[in-house]
């Protein structure tokens, strides 16, 4: 709960910072450049260990134009993922056993750049296709009554990403930011007798653009 609560700080002070740079854009009357402040919604691809559906999530993303269609930005996001286990007995080794019922959890924090080609800014509604590599800093853990066995890597971070953008004024000062993407980090852990070699997720963003 407290690494929760810290990440939704980080993120309302994400929230601060792009309505800080929207005012300073506003002033610039500087078109090339793009924010997105996004609620996520993730699901895991080839992973039992936490594989529930889950919309503990929410990204940021900056970027400036430098053709006409093709711009390099940044981006930060975060996402928590959970399963229960129902109570059983893990053999953790010849002589050691455990019996409790379980809550998984994969914590993701992936960040780094952003490329995106976006054919037509002329308009409204604007779609654009877009890659995204970086770091990812993950904390998998089980949550055993009492206590929590949990193991942190980082790993690298791969994203293709499709999405759209639509303005509600001709000045394309505010809109709404739609996106679908598929992303892979290579972090592993292994926690308990549970061993997670990869992390794979599909999911949809849903947000403000400015």
């Amino acid at each position: 709960m407290k690494k929760m609560i810290n990440s939704m700080k980080i993120c309302l002070l994400l929230v601060a910072g792009l309505v800080s740079l929207q005012s300073v854009k506003g002033q610039a009357v500087d078109k090339n450049m793009y924010f997105n402040i996004d609620w996520q919604l993730n699901l895991p691809v080839s992973n039992d260990f936490a594989n529930r559906i889950s919309g503990w999530g929410m990204q940021g993303e900056i970027g400036y134009y430098l053709t006409n269609t093709v711009s390099l930005g940044a981006f930060v996001a975060w996402h928590t993922n959970r399963k229960y286990i129902d109570r059983q007995t893990l053999n953790l080794s010849n002589s050691s056993a455990i019996t409790s019922d379980q809550e998984h959890s994969v914590f993701q924090i992936p960040f780094g750049a952003s490329l995106r080609f976006t054919p037509d800014r002329s308009g409204l509604v604007q779609p654009y296709m877009a890659a995204k590599l970086g770091a990812n800093y993950s904390e998998v853990s089980s949550h055993l009554n009492v206590f929590k066995v949990y193991e942190d890597k980082w790993g690298f971070y791969v994203a293709p990403e499709i999405g759209v953008t639509i303005f509600f004024t001709p000045e394309k000062k505010f809109g709404l930011h739609l996106a679908t993407y598929y992303s892979y980090a290579t972090n592993k852990s292994d926690v308990l007798n549970y061993s997670i070699d990869g992390l794979n997720n599909w999911g949809v963003r849903i947000g403000a653009a400015f």
